[in-house]
């Protein structure tokens, strides 16, 4: 029986499952490591600390695997391309709105 699908890499986006997000787990299509903030439920780029849990831990890298106890892993994590993007209309948004 194979495990439900959680979510996806942060990275490209491959369809992880429960057992993939090990400390010392990478995914199986790109190699990049799992258990990070990018792939966990309270990652929040706009916060403080990048973290939506207030109490958590600071970790600096958020795509380099951490021993963070408040990890979930997340249905819907951001890719390396989505987050680019993002960025892009954020920055586009700012100099829209440049006074």
């Amino acid at each position: 029986m194979s495990e439900a699908i959680t979510g996806k890499c942060w990275h490209c986006g491959a369809a992880l499952a429960g057992g993939d997000y090990g400390r010392e787990n990478a995914c199986r299509a790109c190699g990049k490591q799992t258990h990070v903030c990018r792939n966990c439920r309270w990652y929040a780029p706009s916060r403080p600390n990048q973290c939506a849990e207030p109490v958590a831990e600071r970790v600096m890298n958020k795509e380099r695997a951490n021993f963070c106890g408040y990890f979930e892993p997340t249905p819907d994590a951001a890719t390396a391309g989505e987050q680019a993007s993002d960025d892009a209309l954020r920055k586009a948004a700012e100099d829209l709105f440049k006074i």
